[in-house]
């Protein structure tokens, strides 16, 4: 999938009817175990019917049918209405579910959702996050059930809903989300994807734009289309409006005459930008607020002074450092010879590339790429003194007078990983270089992978006149390095700042800003306090690389009120909820570098305003309570934040878990690293991960290999069950890669893989994700995830196969034990004498752990809890030979004979 800005909107059919369930118990409420195996046994064996069934080239017969789809956006002066409808027919003599699945992008809000079944709309309600929480903990625990919407990707995030449809019934899902579309190197971008899955009856794209400074141009792209089938896509384009239509009829959705698969799975991305020119920009009025536009054209760009900041620590190892290198080389390459630059790479220590900051001129350019070639990964991550020693280039070359006096200084970090080094404390790192920056300087922070701290990034951008961005590990990661760049590459004006009449405006959103670059615009609105202003003035101040500029530009209020009512088909209060999303984002933003104080008033202003426009937000929650059966199921849709996955991450004390062939990962030195080591056993062993004398807790795993060995190779193991005791509790739980059996007492209950369920009981609770994980907690005692890996069912070699992970142990005693647990206290060990390894790109290093001088070489393991397809990269330095040296004793004393003995039975 494209990672863009993008919109997705698809129909999916579950494999199971009503999968989805919530299954509590107290001791004031016994359910009889018995009926409700009996009920889950029958809610696995309950399959769909094939979608596709008639053979020999018919037409399939589809139960859930998408009769009719829509999408309608309307934009007016760059904000975004958007709304998307989605009707469906079930055409089985059976109830079925189905998904609304909705792709948006981040920068977006939702404002409405509804759904009408039976004649009846049920609508979304926004509330106050905590509110909402409290009503989804509700749900839950009356036993119905409930979901939670936060999923997100690289610009994009999921709103899904899923329903069910009774027997001939149909179900209408609307959505509506609004965004102020921001200009990136010189346009505006719309990117609808795209992608029903089936042939639709009725199928339409509208997009309205109006834009009063005019449309300089309006493209559109969509590359799904084949067979030179672009002219489906209608085009209208006058001065000021422009309308898009996509309206393909069933023949002309089909792959082939003959076909019943369908072409729509993609981007569909209109791109437009306005006319300009060298003027205070665009002002417009409706019903008492005003947004005004400023980008003016044809300036010179200001010479730039670049300090670039590049974490070269072992875990940029591979690939990441390839593609940085690449990038910087690129970068270098389009650096204009007015500018100055300097470069610093790090890993527990600092390094000055020519130890100051030089103009680009060929030469220097030249020798600096060279440079640039022979970095390589190594060692750990200290932040703090790079980034001190960049403010300090620029500080003495600023006081020699080496750099221009209209220039711009700033400072590019890149990094993949926590400060471990030196300052470790990103609390202190941050407060040292605010108070070294002086709010001269702009620091952007880039986070490359989803294993670095974004927070940490993005307030320390924040506190120095910066963003954060995050650089995804794809093949195209040297593109978004570049693509930042050239974000930030041509600087046009400096101090700029906008007035309006002091005692008429109030309400007014940022107005100054430091810099503004070639491509992009600067948007301010407020709110027009006095009745009976006749006309608006906006004035613009800036210096640009020669002189101070001054600019003006004064409206008749009756006059622009009126352009704009004329256009019936734009939402007419678009300038108040444009000017309200803006605030809130301010606010939002602002309150991330605030003190503490501050961060509430700004949190309570935001909150007020996003409960008023009933916009989805980092503050708020929408709530959808659809009918099913007797009860209401509840879902609480939210908005994901880009730290988001951080906080499922496992506690601070450390992580440890055995996943994959079986590959162990412990985290060393109060987590600023890790230690890995594989286990080679037999098929059927059951080894031993923890056992607690003092608790009676224990956890064992059981061996399986690969279905067949060629050519004599080495068996291969995976974990392929997992057996889990307390017995102080009289609880047992045997996790297989088919079904998970508790023993409670005297009460046995098997649940399928194949459903989302919980169960909750005093001494414990059990949550399934259907076909993914279930996270089992233990009383106070322990919290753990066992990770279902699922392979082709055909495949000649792999089977299914089990992960467990470590939530949290700190409950367990001193004297824990197993292959995990003797590791559950803080593991020391000391890393030195780092050296080129047997593989290239591998170093070696000499480590000391328990008495033992061990070789040890860096390498990555997966963490499959957040993806279970591709997993997180971890970086550890692996021990060899069974963990020699590490574990205490050999593989073989952690042999157990049956799958609930501890190591001491």
């Amino acid at each position: 999938m494209k990672r863009m800005l993008s919109y997705l909107l698809l129909i999916s059919i579950p494999a199971l009817i009503s999968s989805d369930f919530i299954i509590t118990e107290s001791e004031h409420q016994k359910i009889d175990n018995a009926n409700r195996w009996s009920n889950l046994l029958n809610l696995g064996q309950r399959t769909m019917k094939k979608r596709s069934t008639e053979e020999h080239g018919t037409k399939p017969v589809r139960e859930l049918e998408i009769y009719s789809m829509k999408i309608d956006c309307k934009v007016t002066s760059r904000f975004a209405h958007n709304v998307v409808i989605s009707r469906v027919v079930n055409r089985a003599n059976e109830s079925r579910e189905a998904d609304f699945d909705v792709e948006l992008p981040k920068t977006a809000f939702i404002t409405n959702f509804s759904m009408t079944l039976d004649g009846v709309t049920y609508v979304g309600a926004v509330k106050e996050k905590e509110v909402a929480q409290r009503q989804y903990q509700q749900a839950v625990s009356r036993g119905q059930t409930a979901g939670l919407v936060k999923t997100s990707g690289r610009k994009m995030e999921t709103f899904k809903v899923l329903v069910n449809i009774g027997p001939a019934k149909k179900v209408i899902f609307e959505l509506t989300y609004e965004e102020l579309l921001k200009r990136n190197l010189g346009k505006y971008e719309m990117n609808i994807r795209v992608k029903p899955k089936q042939l639709v009856n009725h199928f339409q794209i509208d997009v309205h734009v109006f834009e009063p400074q005019g449309i300089a141009f309006l493209d559109v792209d969509a590359k799904f289309l084949i067979n030179n089938l672009t002219s489906i896509v209608k085009k209208t384009l006058t001065a000021t409006r422009a309308h898009v239509s996509f309206k393909p009829t069933l023949e002309q959705q089909r792959k082939c005459p003959d076909c019943h698969e369908t072409i729509l799975d993609g981007d569909f991305i209109i791109q437009y930008d306005v006319n300009r020119d060298l003027s205070a920009g665009s002002v417009q009025i409706v019903n008492g607020y005003f947004v005004h536009h400023f980008a003016p054209a044809n300036l010179s760009r200001i010479p730039k002074n670049v300090i670039f900041v590049i974490d070269h620590s072992g875990s940029m190892m591979g690939t990441k450092m390839q593609q940085t290198n690449e990038a910087l080389i690129k970068i270098l390459d389009d650096m204009d010879t007015k500018d100055h630059f300097a470069i610093i790479i790090f890993d527990h220590n600092a390094e000055t590339w020519r130890d100051s900051i030089f103009q680009a001129t060929p030469d220097n350019v030249n020798e600096a790429k060279t440079f640039v070639r022979t970095i390589y990964a190594r060692g750990g991550t200290n932040i703090n003194d790079p980034m001190l020693e960049a403010v300090n280039l620029l500080d003495k070359a600023h006081q020699e007078k080496q750099l221009p006096e209209r220039s711009v200084s700033m400072i590019i970090l890149l990094t993949d990983g926590d400060p471990n080094r030196g300052e470790s404390d990103p609390t202190a790192i941050q407060n040292n270089v605010k108070k070294a920056v002086k709010d001269r300087y702009n620091v952007y922070c880039l986070g490359f992978g989803y294993d670095v701290k974004f927070s940490f990034l993005e307030k320390m951008a924040l506190d120095n006149n910066g963003v954060a961005r995050r650089i995804y590990e794809d093949s195209d990661a040297p593109l978004q390095l570049q693509g930042f760049y050239d974000e930030v590459a041509n600087p046009l004006l400096l101090d700029i700042e906008l007035q309006y009449p002091e005692n008429a405006i109030s309400e007014l959103t940022q107005s100054n800003f430091k810099q503004y670059y070639y491509g992009s615009e600067i948007v301010v609105a407020g709110k027009i306090t006095d009745n009976n202003l006749e006309s608006l003035t906006a004035e613009v101040f800036a210096q640009t690389a020669n002189e101070n500029l001054t600019l003006k530009a004064e409206v008749k209020v009756s006059e622009v009120e009126n352009i704009t009512q004329q256009q019936q088909y734009i939402f007419g209060d678009f300038t108040e909820r444009l000017w309200a999303y803006l605030t809130i984002q301010q606010l939002l933003e602002k309150r991330v570098s605030t003190d503490t104080n501050e961060k509430q008033n700004l949190t309570d202003r935001a909150l007020e305003l996003s409960l008023k426009y009933s916009f989805v937000t980092p503050l708020t929650s929408m709530v959808v309570t659809k009918p099913e059966g007797k009860t209401n199921d509840t879902f609480v849709a939210d908005k994901p934040l880009e730290d988001a996955f951080e906080s499922e991450k496992p506690p601070e004390g450390g992580y440890y878990y055995v996943d994959s062939d079986p590959h162990f990962i412990i985290s060393m030195n109060n987590r600023n690293d890790a230690i890995c080591f594989n286990i080679d056993g037999k098929p059927g062993a059951i080894l031993n991960l923890v056992t607690d004398p003092y608790t009676g807790f224990v956890v064992n795993g059981q061996l399986i290999g690969e279905k067949k060995i060629e050519n004599n190779e080495k068996i291969n193991t995976y974990f392929g069950k997992f057996g889990i005791v307390n017995n102080k509790m009289d609880v047992k739980v045997e996790v297989s890669t088919e079904v998970i059996t508790v023993f409670h007492g005297e009460d046995k209950i098997i649940f399928p893989w194949s459903a989302t369920a919980s169960l909750t009981k005093e001494s414990f609770s059990i949550s399934i994700l259907k076909e993914k994980n279930l996270t089992l907690t233990i009383g106070d005692d322990a919290t753990f995830v066992i990770v279902l890996h699922r392979v082709w069912k055909n495949h000649p070699l792999h089977r299914d196969f089990l992960g467990f992970y470590t939530l949290d142990s700190h409950r367990l005693s001193n004297i824990t034990h197993g292959l995990l647990g003797q590791f559950y206290h803080e593991v020391n060990a000391e890393i030195y004498n780092i050296r080129p390894g047997l593989d290239q790109g591998k170093p070696d290093a000499t480590m000391i752990v328990k008495g033992h001088k061990l070789r040890v070489t860096r390498g990555y393991q997966k963490d499959y809890r957040f993806d279970p397809k591709r997993g997180t990269n971890i970086p550890c330095w692996f021990v060899h030979y069974d963990g020699k040296g590490f574990i205490d004793g050999t593989p073989t004393d952690y042999i157990v004979s049956s799958l609930f003995n501890s190591l001491y039975q």
